[in-house]
């Protein structure tokens, strides 16, 4: 997955690694609808909007994922489901977009 690759709410890439704004994609947070579940985790390693972009990426492949805002500056990523995420799964993703998933964030 690259960093142009849009996640599953996203209407249109940017056209570039990283816009003036230092983001892949829509600086809008992702909308919780009725059955939902919004868990936000605490990432190291994102310092630009090419990080966003591939966390963003690989978590909105886990099954279930609606929504995924990764925030570089606050190493938050927000992530809306159909239901509760398996934290392993996440660490996985993270993983391979090639950072470190802390932990959920307090």
């Amino acid at each position: 997955m690259t960093a142009e690759t849009e996640t599953k709410t996203e209407a249109t890439a940017t056209g570039s690694c990283c816009s003036p704004s230092g983001s892949c994609h829509d600086s809008s947070a992702p909308e919780a609808g009725s059955g939902t579940v919004t868990t936000v985790y605490q990432v190291s390693g994102m310092t630009c909007g090419h990080c966003e972009g591939a966390v963003s990426g690989e978590v909105s492949e886990i099954a279930g994922v609606t929504s995924v805002k990764a925030v570089a500056s606050t190493g938050r990523v927000t992530v809306i489901s159909e239901g509760p995420l398996d934290d392993e799964a996440v660490r996985a993703a993270v993983d391979e977009a090639g950072y470190e998933l802390v932990g959920r964030a307090a």
